[in-house]
């Protein structure tokens, strides 16, 4: 039965005495569930500013009526809509998105109040949204708010993915009154600068894409029928292919306060005060930062993989709470999806195989934390980490690669037995752990910026209809945004070095930041250098040509290549060491199997294109071709630095012998 009454506070409040699970799963939830659930909606929570915020309040009810007494509380914060169905709220089990009621009833059953809030300028809420900026001292005041309500207990749990994963740190960033457990998953920039807006100093056009489609769901846009009819016309991929942009002329434009945040973070090429600001900054406030128990949750192929890992270091050396890390082989908030991409882990590869789906793991979390339940048990491993690779390499029935893989728990992260292990780049395109012993050698090539490298996959996320995120057999293809005919391999392409092992007699497993540095010059002030990482399968009855299976890459703009907050341009011919990080990853490398490094100068939309002609950042209209040389020489010797795993269980490695 629902009823719906009305409070004199004005806000609507829906009883719901049945289970928003429906059918057998409802009849199951009220045998297992001593509460019923009750909805205060659209509560306008005011803040310091005066600014209310559409707010949400799921509160634990009995016959209709809220229940006596005070709850612990769960809050999440989102631009995406507090009452949006969102698709990434799945299970392995069950496909079908759960609403935003449902996941409140999920926890409330249970005995906690639920808060899920607009962020500002979004949805129901006022004021203006800035991307970021606003939600450390918002989520301050919305955890000073619900300290001060009659059913609070005073102990706060946040939850959250992506944007809700960054409005968590933010607010955690500021060690609000109350906050005693977080659930981090897929976001909480630690830097931004270099992983989420920017990295290696170049920029993340996906920052254009979210904005857009974002745009499409403000009220301001939403409100005005031609505004959105217009927005809705645009044809990105037409704007994309005719980049570069000025300001007042991209397809933002209509919009002018998305394009003035999206401008200011790409123009703002050094880091200083504009990038250690609340909310994109997490580095910054670990002294200060709340010390609560905290989950931070990512994947291999997400575009906040270094974020995790970076919060993890960071907070674990200096919190008392519990911190602890879980990394799968997912794409951006695929913890339910056992494939990335192109490419099959196994169905043990969800997150919900290794110890259940993220709704059951968060509840335990806030159980344990919020309520003490459960004080007497084993304490959780603080890092589970997914280790891809050793599948059979076959064509699965759904036509992806069976990459496959394994969990396995860690002490500690980094690993601390890895082992830091340089593999040389060598002339004739071999990568080996032989140091070069010879003089003057290196090899050029031509990047034109009008002709980049597309992005095949990786650590991309809100980048529709351009690109996307995961693994995929390194090959140009229509699927793939700037690709053309005769869709080559990239290994095919003139702009791009390949390094590459002979095959490995033993297997291999490398887990960790994966690190290369390079002596390399230009005939240009500047230009960027990006490095691949990539598992080369060999030929086989499903592939007869291999699959070349990108793992993580890395980009580096040259000017900022010895300091972030000092660019300097290069002069050209001459020759600098320079270091590229890409983001972290696990792979077990399986004997027969090939290391690859690329090299190149570009990996386009994933980031925007250097001009080479040291323009400021986000301004260069004018493009030229730069020759980019890569030395590799007893004096020079670039190299890639692989953390690799001594096996656990006594066998040989492949390490040292490639």
């Amino acid at each position: 039965m629902t009823e719906v009454r009305f409070t004199r506070r004005g806000f609507s409040a829906l009883a719901l005495s049945f289970s928003l699970f429906g059918g057998a799963r409802a009849r199951q939830q009220r045998v297992s569930s001593p509460y019923d659930v009750i909805l205060e909606s659209n509560h306008r929570l005011a803040l310091r500013d005066g600014v209310q915020l559409a707010t949400d309040v799921y509160r634990p009810a009995r016959n209709g009526k809220p229940a006596a007494g005070r709850f612990p509380v769960i809050l999440e914060r989102t631009p995406y809509g507090r009452n949006v169905t969102y698709f990434r709220d799945v299970t392995a089990a069950d496909a079908t998105p759960k609403t935003r009621a449902e996941v409140a009833a999920y926890y409330v059953r249970r005995g906690y109040v639920v808060i899920l809030q607009d962020c500002r300028g979004c949805h129901d809420s006022e004021g203006e949204f800035v991307k970021y900026l606003h939600e450390a001292v918002d989520g301050f005041d919305t955890c000073a708010w619900i300290r001060a309500q009659s059913w609070s207990d005073g102990r706060i749990g946040t939850m959250g993915l992506s944007y809700a994963a960054h409005t968590q740190v933010a607010l955690a960033c500021l060690n609000p009154p109350g906050l005693k457990a977080m659930y981090v998953d897929c976001g909480g920039f630690s830097n931004a600068y270099q992983g989420g807006i920017r990295q290696g100093g170049a920029f993340e056009l996906k920052q254009i894409t979210w904005a857009y489609n974002i745009a499409l769901e403000s009220p301001q846009v939403r409100s005005n029928p031609r505004l959105l009819a217009a927005l809705k016309a645009v044809d990105l991929k037409a704007w994309f292919a005719r980049m570069p942009w000025q300001r007042g002329k991209t397809p933002l434009s209509l919009i002018p306060e998305y394009e003035s945040y999206v401008y200011e973070q790409w123009e703002h090429g050094t880091f200083d005060a504009f990038w250690k600001q609340l909310g994109i900054y997490a580095q910054g406030y670990y002294p200060r930062f709340a010390d609560a128990a905290m989950v931070h949750l990512s994947g291999w192929y997400d575009a906040y993989a270094r974020t995790a890992t970076e919060n993890y270091v960071g907070l674990s050396r200096v919190k008392r709470g519990p911190v602890h890390l879980i990394m799968g082989p997912w794409t951006h908030g695929a913890r339910s999806t056992a494939h990335s991409g192109d490419v099959d882990f196994g169905a043990a590869a969800t997150l919900d195989a290794d110890g259940g789906d993220v709704f059951a793991r968060r509840l335990a979390w806030f159980d344990r934390h919020l309520k003490g339940d459960g004080a007497g048990r084993a304490a959780e491993p603080r890092v589970r980490l997914f280790v891809m690779g050793g599948g059979s390499g076959r064509r699965t029935v759904q036509g992806r690669l069976d990459h496959g893989g394994r969990w396995r728990t860690e002490a500690d992260w980094p690993i601390p037995d890895r082992r830091p292990t340089p593999y040389y780049l060598h002339p004739r395109g071999e990568l080996t752990s032989a140091r070069p012993a010879t003089n003057d050698v290196s090899r050029t090539y031509a990047f034109d910026p009008d002709h980049p490298v597309p992005t095949l996959g990786g650590t991309v996320t809100s980048g529709e209809p351009l690109m996307r995120g995961g693994g995929y057999d390194q090959r140009e293809g229509p699927q793939f945004f700037g690709s053309r005919l005769p869709y080559q391999p990239v290994a095919a392409r003139s702009d791009v070095l390949v390094f590459q092992s002979e095959p490995l007699t033993l297997d291999l497993e490398v887990t960790g930041e994966i690190e290369a540095n390079l002596w390399i010059s230009s005939d240009c002030p500047d230009t960027d250098f990006t490095i691949k990482l990539i598992d080369v399968y060999p030929p086989g009855a499903d592939y007869p040509q291999g699959y070349a299976l990108n793992l993580t890459d890395g980009i580096m703009r040259c000017r900022y290549r010895d300091s972030w907050s000092a660019p300097e341009p290069m002069t050209p011919g001459t020759v600098y060491a320079i270091r590229v990080t890409a983001f972290p990853t696990s792979n077990l490398f399986k004997r027969g199997h090939r290391i690859r490094l690329d090299v190149s100068s570009s990996n386009f939309p994933h980031f925007d294109v250097n001009p080479n002609t040291g323009a400021p950042e986000g301004t260069g209209l004018v493009r030229r071709v730069a020759r980019n040389t890569v030395y590799m020489d007893e004096a020079r010797p670039s190299h890639v630095l692989l953390p690799v795993i001594p096996p656990r269980d006594g066998s040989p490695s492949a390490a040292g012998r490639v």
